[in-house]
């Protein structure tokens, strides 16, 4: 497992945030609280391992908008050095549309997913976006 600045990491995980927000070519309001370090769940608790995570989402946009956001991923995440390893429906009952990538050398993925109001009773449609870095160990 790779060592490195969780700092840098931060930063990283941020710029590919804006990237992907850049290529999604929407207007609407964004919500971002900014991205978060986190252990890795998956090592044992005494070691320093983290994960970056950067939840945010698109809103107050029409969904046919955020419909073509979508297809700007899954034509646009390719040509930034993404592979897309899921495009399809997420588990959720109402099958909300996802696209799951990862940057080509592995180190960040990318769950996107876009919440439909008309399939959910109270809450406003909006694309849900988070941006994680890959397990590292601190330096």
């Amino acid at each position: 497992m790779e060592v490195r600045d969780g700092e840098t990491v931060k930063t990283q995980v941020e710029q590919a945030s804006s990237r992907i927000l850049e290529m999604m070519e929407i207007k609407g309001k964004v919500t971002d609280v900014g991205a978060v370090t986190v252990r890795c769940a998956e090592y044992d608790s005494d070691e320093e391992v983290y994960r970056v995570r950067h939840p945010w989402s698109v809103y107050q946009v029409p969904v046919s908008d955020m419909e073509n956001a979508m297809d700007r991923l899954r034509s646009g995440l390719p040509k930034e050095g993404w592979e897309i390893v899921k495009d399809g429906v997420d588990g959720s009952p109402a099958k909300s549309p996802q696209i799951v990538a990862e940057s080509k050398g592995q180190e960040y993925a990318v769950d996107v997913r876009l919440l439909d109001e008309r399939k959910y009773s109270d809450d406003p449609s909006l694309i849900e976006v988070t941006v994680q870095s890959a397990c590292y160990r601190v330096n």
